[in-house]
């Protein structure tokens, strides 16, 4: 299986050092509230001490695309409509955004999305079994902009190297942010993994979000005249 020239698979689990998100509450609403209450044991994951078997969470056996802080759940809640054929699973820890996102499959009665509300590192590494996703999506994650804080960026080696395990063959990553420093970082991390692939070709960003949803933070960034990067990339078989 090909690994990171610095991470082995079994030093993974050495490597989780990288906070890279700050739990803020923000305002939560009576009804996200008793979403969380009332809804939760319908849509969401408890963690247990065993890797989590997908195919009983999700009553079926079909394509798994996992999305890594999914915010108030508009890129989810619009995949899922229009790919009831898909699953989708989402880590998010700002409860508020969990709670509008039950608030909205309550009301669509969509039951191709399941939410975890924790560390997306832990979720890789203790609860979901190799192999087990088409793809992972992860959407304008937290940029750290000071640079004393780029350690903090989600998007590691080691982190890549973790999604790369869990991916099926020829499975995929897309990112996207609006912050070029980390658009590059992205890149370069992403590229130098032996084991990935960039399907707009060797350095070069996607040429638009393709089927990703845009969201309200990003179309407030455009408006602000922030531009937007994505990256597309398939996981392969053997190094290049």
């Amino acid at each position: 299986m090909p690994t990171s020239a610095k991470t082995q698979p079994e030093d993974i689990s050495q490597c989780r050092s990288i906070q890279s998100f700050v739990r803020r509450e923000g305002r939560i609403t009576p009804a996200q509230k008793k979403a969380l209450a009332q809804l939760w044991p319908h849509y969401g994951i408890d963690l247990g001490t065993e890797p989590l078997e997908l195919e009983a969470i999700f009553n079926r056996n079909a394509e798994r695309i996992l999305e890594i802080g999914f915010g108030n759940g508009d890129s989810l809640i619009q995949q899922a409509r229009l790919a009831p054929e898909k699953d989708f699973l989402g880590i998010e820890v700002h409860r508020p955004g969990v709670g509008h996102l039950l608030l909205c499959l309550e009301a669509e009665g969509l039951e191709n999305i399941r939410v975890i509300g924790d560390d997306a590192w832990k979720v890789l590494q203790h609860h979901l079994p190799e192999q087990s996703l088409q793809g992972v999506q992860i959407f304008f994650p937290d940029p750290w902009p000071k640079k004393r804080h780029h350690k903090r960026r989600l998007i590691q080696p080691p982190f890549v190297d973790l999604l790369w395990h869990k991916l099926k063959p020829n499975g995929w990553i897309h990112l996207a942010t609006d912050w070029q420093n980390y658009a590059d970082q992205m890149m370069r991390v992403l590229s130098q993994h032996p084991g990935f692939g960039n399907l707009a070709g060797e350095g070069r960003f996607a040429q638009g979000p393709g089927e990703r949803p845009s969201t309200k933070f990003e179309r407030r960034g455009q408006r602000q005249g922030h531009p937007v990067w994505d990256l597309k990339f398939t996981k392969l078989l053997a190094p290049s």
